[in-house]
């Protein structure tokens, strides 16, 4: 029997990019292993990306060929520290309950870059192939969204050099945005992908549903998501909602770190038109899509975030609403190239954002099922885990 290791911080249920990238590649990643005598296990966490989000859930589950069993790491906001202690406890808990067995193979999920480090230990000390889907390169995000000078300037020279031993022992590399290219030019002989995010059926499914529009009243438009420094919604939204009111509202559902910033500015700014609310399911949230008329993707005024790709674009573009994007780099090129309802400004510009706004108001762009299906089918999430969970048991192979 050949054993794989799936290491992932975030999973089902949790609401997070890490968690719809990882939980529906084991499933696929089983699918194709479970006659052929293979046995998956998955260390990941209970719930705990947001504070204000519950769901239930089990510390073990086990199906197929698949044993999960997420460990209890403690509350956080978010917040750098409280990060880290919950990350300490995944990391050891995991040291500690892997160490008796011997696997064929490691994956590692790394937004967390230390989840990656977790795979690297593990497949060194088992001697086998380490397969990391890189979706952040840790050591250039700290030094770009933090203010302290140790963690802007130190730190982040201590973490790329724990980030080459993984990517030099690493079997394979995917690389989730190709914007990522030039920063793994010196691992000629490690293997690389560049599997996207995926397009979530659920929300191919509400495109091709009953569409409505705001048609009395202000206009409605969406943010669904983290609310943190990545995404600064608290430098744009504010004056943008200022700048817009009496024509538009702002509704946010989300919760993250720099959320009390976002609060604060709307108080002291005596903001009205702009609703915040709790974390949903994803199920719920598709309705909210529906009843929105523009659909909001905002990333903070950071050079990193030049070479990301947000899993966000895939489950907005199939929704067929315009999507109003203040990103930059290699995230606005792939939406100009494949999302044409997009309409992009440079990040935290006001200015830009309300120009766009009007550029939608006099293209009445509101549904576009063609551009939405042709998005859906070209990166599909079932052909995405497809071909990625083959590239997984490929190495076993070879």
């Amino acid at each position: 029997m050949k054993r794989i290791l799936f290491l992932t911080f975030y999973f089902r249920p949790d609401l997070c990019a890490g968690s719809f990238r990882n939980s529906p590649l084991l499933d696929e990643l089983s699918r194709q292993t479970k006659n052929d005598d293979f046995r998956i296990d998955v260390f990941t966490t209970i719930p705990n990306r947001y504070a204000t989000f519950n769901s239930s859930y089990k510390n073990i589950e086990e199906f197929d060929n698949v044993r999960i069993e997420r460990i209890d790491v403690p509350p956080h906001k978010s917040g750098m520290k409280d990060q880290a202690l919950s990350f300490r406890k995944y990391y050891f808990e995991t040291i500690k309950k892997t160490k008796n067995t011997s696997y064929d193979l490691v994956y590692a999920s790394s937004s967390r870059f230390f989840t990656s480090w977790l795979g690297y230990k593990i497949a060194k000390r088992n001697k086998c192939p380490l397969f990391v889907d890189v979706r952040d390169i840790f050591s250039e995000t700290i030094g770009n969204i933090s203010h302290n000078p140790a963690l802007k300037f130190f730190v982040p020279l201590i973490i790329s050099q724990l980030e080459k031993r993984v990517y030099n022992y690493a079997t394979h590399i995917n690389l989730i945005s190709e914007g990522f290219k030039n920063s793994f030019t010196n691992y000629p002989d490690t293997s690389f992908s560049y599997f996207s995010h995926g397009v979530d059926p659920m929300f191919v499914k509400t495109s091709t549903g009953i569409k409505r529009k705001n048609e009395g009243g202000l206009k409605k438009i969406l943010y669904a998501g983290n609310v943190g420094e990545g995404q600064g919604l608290h430098k744009i939204i504010p004056e943008a909602a200022e700048g817009l009111r009496h024509r538009y509202e702002f509704e946010i559902i989300g919760d993250g770190g720099a959320m009390d910033k976002l609060k604060t500015s709307l108080s002291d700014k005596q903001i009205g038109n702009v609703s915040i609310s709790n974390p949903v399911k994803r199920e719920n949230l598709a309705e909210k899509y529906l009843s929105s008329d523009i659909l909001f993707i905002h990333l903070n005024d950071f050079a990193i975030f030049k070479k990301v790709l947000p899993s966000k674009i895939f489950e907005l573009a199939v929704i067929g609403k315009p999507v109003l994007a203040g990103v930059s780099g290699y995230a606005k090129d792939f939406l100009q190239q494949h999302v044409p309802h997009s309409y992009i400004f440079e990040p935290v510009d006001v200015n830009g954002l309300i120009k766009q706004i009007e550029n939608i108001q006099k293209n009445n762009s509101v549904f576009n099922t063609d551009h939405s299906r042709r998005f859906a089918e070209k990166f599909s999430r079932k052909m995405i885990d497809k071909a990625m969970a083959k590239s997984i048991t490929k190495l076993l192979e070879d």
